[in-house]
C-alpha cells in the first residue's frame, strides 16, 4: 500500500514538472517575441519621435514580465505582461504610421498648393505682360497725354460720310480696346464724339453722339459694363484743326477715347 502511494505520489511529481516545463517554454517565447517587438520599435527613430508613450509602456510591461519571469509559478502572468507590450509596441508603430501617413498627405497638399501658386503667378505674369503689350498698342495709336488722361483717336476713316454706323475696319481698334480693359478691369473710358463744322449745330451734337454711342455699344456687346462707359457728344466744338479746308475737317470729324489710370480715375470732361 504504501509502494502504491510513493508511486502515485511519483507520478503526480512528474506530471507537476512536465506542465510547469510546457508552461515556463511557453512564458519564454512570449518574452523573447514581446523582448524583440519592443526592441524594433526601440530602434525606430521616428516610433520614438511619434508614440513615445506608447515606447514606454511596453517597455514597462516587458520589465515587469521580466522580473515575473523569475518566480516559480507566476508563467501566466509572464505571458501576460509579454502579450500587453507586444501590444504596446504594435499600438506605437500603428500611431506612427498613420502620422507619417498625415505628415505625407500635408506635404502633398502644401506641394499642390505651390504649384498651384506657381501656375497662377506665371498666368498673372503672362496677363501683365499681354496687358503691357496692349497697353504699348493702345499708347502707340494714341495721339497725345492730354490732362484729361490718355486719349485714343478713332479718325473719321471708321465711319461713312453722314453715318453713325462703325465699318468693320474699326473691328481690330475696338477689339484692343476691349482685351485692354478686360486685362484691366478698374479702368474706365470716355467716349467722346466730335464732327466739323458742315452742316446745323444740332445735327452735328446729334451725330457726334450717335458716333460715340455707336462704339460704346460695340464695347458693351463685347462684354464690357456699361459702367465702365461714359459717352459725350460736342459737334464741332473742339476742333483740332480748321474747318476751312478738307484735311482739316476730315481731323475734326473724329471720336476719342478717354481713358482713366488705373484707380479708375477718369480726368476732368471738356
Amino acid at each position: 500500500m504504501n509502494l502504491k502511494r510513493k508511486i502515485f505520489g511519483s507520478l503526480i511529481l512528474v506530471s507537476s514538472a512536465s506542465l510547469f516545463g510546457c508552461a515556463g517554454q511557453h512564458s519564454e517565447n512570449a518574452l523573447q517575441q514581446a523582448s524583440a517587438d519592443f526592441q524594433a520599435v526601440k530602434e525606430d527613430s521616428n516610433v520614438l519621435r511619434i508614440a513615445p508613450k506608447d515606447v514606454i509602456r511596453a517597455g514597462e510591461s516587458l520589465a515587469r514580465a521580466d522580473r515575473l519571469s523569475s518566480y516559480w509559478g507566476s508563467g501566466s502572468d509572464v505571458v501576460h505582461y509579454a502579450y500587453l507590450s507586444q501590444r504596446y509596441s504594435a499600438i506605437a508603430r500603428e500611431h506612427t504610421q498613420q502620422a507619417l501617413n498625415e505628415e505625407r498627405a500635408a506635404k502633398l497638399e502644401l506641394e499642390r498648393q505651390r504649384l498651384q501658386l506657381a501656375l497662377r503667378e506665371s498666368k498673372l505674369a503672362s496677363v501683365q505682360q499681354q496687358g503691357k503689350w496692349l497697353e504699348e498698342q493702345i499708347a502707340a495709336m494714341t495721339t497725345n497725354q492730354t490732362d484729361r488722361g490718355l486719349v485714343m483717336t478713332l479718325g473719321d476713316m471708321l465711319f461713312d460720310t453722314g453715318e453713325a454706323e462703325l465699318k468693320n475696319s474699326a473691328n481690330r481698334v475696338v477689339l484692343k480696346i476691349v482685351q485692354f480693359l478686360q486685362l484691366n478691369p478698374k479702368r474706365m473710358v470716355r467716349i467722346e464724339g466730335y464732327t466739323d463744322s458742315t452742316g446745323g449745330k444740332q445735327e452735328n451734337l446729334q451725330l457726334s453722339r450717335d458716333r460715340a454711342q455707336s462704339v460704346a455699344d460695340l464695347l458693351m456687346d463685347l462684354g464690357i459694363d456699361d459702367k465702365r462707359i461714359l459717352v459725350e457728344g460736342y459737334g464741332d466744338e473742339y476742333p483740332v484743326d480748321a474747318n476751312a479746308s478738307e484735311r482739316g475737317r476730315a481731323q475734326n470729324r473724329r471720336v476719342e477715347i478717354v481713358f482713366s489710370d488705373e484707380t479708375g480715375q477718369l480726368g476732368a470732361s471738356r
